[in-house]
């Protein structure tokens, strides 16, 4: 099982950018496409953005489409996520998590393991 740790969040105006980090032990990163998630008080989790293995294939929520980006160093066992045009809306506690799948739909895959999340607050 590998253990997901997520760093990163804070606080920021609107317009603005941060960028999220997930590292990985246990087992390589390299055996796990990687998705990111977040859940805003009073609403259900919801999908970000998916990688696949090499970084070769990503997607996005439309909701984040142009604004963010997923990352991958298999080198340094971490997962990026940069965050530009920061809105309210945003504002959630993010969770990476890890799939041994990486489905046509990357939002449906199986995703196993979970980090413990990090706060993102978007102030207007």
């Amino acid at each position: 099982q590998v253990q997901l740790v997520e760093s990163g969040g804070g606080l920021v105006q609107a317009g603005g950018s941060l960028r999220l980090s997930c590292a990985a032990s246990g087992r390589p990163l390299s055996s796990y496409a990687m998705g990111w998630f977040r859940q805003a008080p009073g609403k259900e989790r919801e999908f970000v953005a998916a990688i696949n293995w090499s970084g070769g294939r990503t997607h996005y929520a439309d909701s984040v489409k142009g604004r963010f980006t997923i990352s991958r160093d298999n080198a340094k066992n971490t997962v990026y996520l940069q965050m530009n045009s920061l809105k309210p809306e945003d504002t959630a506690v993010y969770y990476c998590a890890a799939t041994s799948y990486y489905y046509s739909d990357p939002s449906k895959s199986p995703f196993g393991s979970w980090g413990q999340g990090t706060q993102v607050t978007v102030s207007s």
